[in-house]
């Protein structure tokens, strides 16, 4: 049986190292006739269509040159796109679907891993890890009352992907009642993951800790606004892991300033974030340069994943990781681009 002829389009250097290491390179050329993108920067969109002529499976990575009608116009073999990435957006058009391409992609890989970092986050906020540990680091030695934990907390998630479905799951471990607000949850599984269904309002009201995980669109950019976050209990804690756009930063350091919340925020409406940001000056949020995740050491899990659902397209068998075009349709699109549209 022929071998597949599969493409690795993302550029060499130590983003693709981190990716690809020596076995996986091995394990990808076992699998078919590898090509790899031998340039130091992506392929132009000229480029990438010559290079998908004849190739049955393309491996692409973070901002990968779109596949869209021009870059796909004399791609004559291709089934299957693997992303070594989360969101497919805006790499993979719907140009893409509609020509039953099938697609699979790192998110459920990802998502996990930055489920993992919002634990990490509120257990931070809670228990003041950054600051007894600066204080530590001074030679104090801080007195600890006041201290809060995560056990039997109550937490809402506003937004209910795949990042948020590992953040629930995660959370029952620790005691937490999880309330969600979401257009697309079932009955069903809220029933199977023991979960409430709420508006973002009641979330707001009721909840200890508020963690955002919404897509950046029209209509939820700026919805997190001073209304909603003077809402928040007393003490309550607020992470953004989503997007920056998605609150109202200029109400958000005037209601942090009142002393009322705690604030965890890893994305910001600009990044990297501006030293003269009020936020800097703030004891009561804590700030992180979007690393909720993935970790750099699940990059290379990510492409082990999609080396296996390799071999299941080839094999006929279904794919771990596979995205139809109705979950991509939901995924954040991050073009500038488009953002400056829902600006205006």
């Amino acid at each position: 049986m022929k071998k597949p002829r599969i493409l690795v389009s993302i550029p060499q250097g130590e983003i693709r190292d981190s990716f690809f290491n020596s076995e996986l390179v091995e394990r990808l050329e076992t699998l078919g006739e590898a090509a790899w993108n031998q340039k130091s920067t992506m392929l132009t969109e000229d480029e990438f269509a010559e290079k998908l002529k004849g190739i049955d499976i393309c491996i692409t990575g973070w901002g990968n040159t779109p596949l869209n009608e021009n870059t796909l116009k004399y791609a004559d073999s291709l089934k299957l796109i693997a992303h070594d990435g989360g969101t497919i957006r805006p790499m993979i058009s719907d140009y893409a679907f509609e020509k039953g391409i099938r697609v699979c992609c790192g998110n459920r890989v990802f998502a996990r891993s930055v489920a993992e970092g919002v634990v990490a986050y509120i257990l931070a906020a809670l228990r003041r890890i950054p600051a007894y540990y600066n204080q530590v680091q001074q030679g104090e030695w801080p007195s600890l009352a006041g201290t809060r934990g995560l056990l039997d907390r109550s937490v809402g998630l506003v937004g209910y992907g795949m990042i948020s479905q590992y953040a629930a799951q995660m959370l029952k471990a620790f005691g937490c009642s999880v309330k969600v607000s979401s257009r697309y949850i079932t009955e069903e599984e809220l029933k199977r993951e023991g979960l409430q269904l709420a508006t973002t309002e009641e979330i707001f009201e009721s909840c200890d800790i508020v963690s955002l995980h919404q897509g950046l669109t029209r209509e939820t950019k700026g919805s997190i606004d001073e209304a909603l976050l003077r809402k928040l209990k007393n003490g309550a804690v607020l992470v953004n892991t989503a997007r920056g756009e998605i609150v109202d930063e200029q109400a958000l350091i005037k209601v942090l300033k009142e002393g009322k919340i705690t604030a965890v925020l890893d994305v910001f409406v600009e990044e990297p974030l501006p030293m003269n940001s009020p936020l800097r000056e703030l004891d009561n949020v804590f700030l992180m340069p979007h690393a909720a995740g993935p970790t750099e050491d699940q990059r290379v899990a990510v492409t082990k994943h999609l080396l296996d659902d390799i071999e299941c397209f080839l094999a006929g068998t279904p794919l771990f990781c596979e995205i139809d075009a109705s979950r991509a349709s939901k995924m954040t699109t991050v073009l500038k681009a488009v953002r400056e549209d829902i600006k205006r």
